[in-house]
C-alpha cells in the first residue's frame, strides 16, 4: 500500500468517525432522543431497548474507526446504523431534494457508504491496529 493510500484510509477514518461521534454525543447528552428512537422502534413492532443500540453505532463505531482498531467492524456498525435509520426515520425522504438541489438523504448515505468503503479497505497503515 502506497503512503497516499495509507494517508486517504486515516483522513477518511478520522472525517467519518469524528462526524459521527457528534451524533453519537447528542445522544448521551440528550436522553429523549433515546426514548423517541424506542418509540419508533415501537411503531415497527421492535422491542424500544434496540435503541440502545444507537450507542453502537454513533459512540462505539466511530471510536473503533478513529483510532483505527478493528476498523472494519467499526464501519459494518455504522453502516447497520445508518440502515436502521433511514428505515425509522428517513424513508419519507427517500427521493426528496432539497432547496439547493441536493438528495435529501446525502448526509445519511455519505455515513452508510462511507462506513461500507471502511468495512471492505480496512483502517490502513495509520491505526492502532493496522490492516
Amino acid at each position: 500500500m502506497s503512503s497516499s493510500d495509507a494517508f486517504g484510509k486515516l483522513i477518511l477514518r478520522l472525517s467519518l468517525g469524528g462526524l459521527m461521534l457528534f451524533h453519537g454525543v447528542a445522544k448521551v447528552t440528550s436522553p429523549g432522543s433515546l426514548q423517541w428512537i424506542g418509540t419508533n422502534l415501537s411503531s415497527f413492532g421492535l422491542p424500544p431497548e434496540l435503541a440502545y443500540g444507537v450507542y453502537a453505532g454513533e459512540i462505539l463505531a466511530p471510536v473503533l474507526i478513529i483510532l483505527g482498531l478493528f476498523t472494519r467492524v467499526g464501519g459494518l456498525l455504522m453502516a447497520i446504523n445508518m440502515i436502521v435509520a433511514v428505515l425509522l426515520v428517513h424513508m419519507g425522504e427517500l427521493t426528496a431534494i432539497t432547496s439547493s438541489g441536493g438528495w435529501q438523504l446525502e448526509l445519511q448515505a455519505l455515513y452508510l457508504f462511507g462506513g461500507l468503503a471502511l468495512f471492505f479497505m480496512g483502517g490502513g497503515r495509520y491505526a492502532v491496529r493496522p490492516n
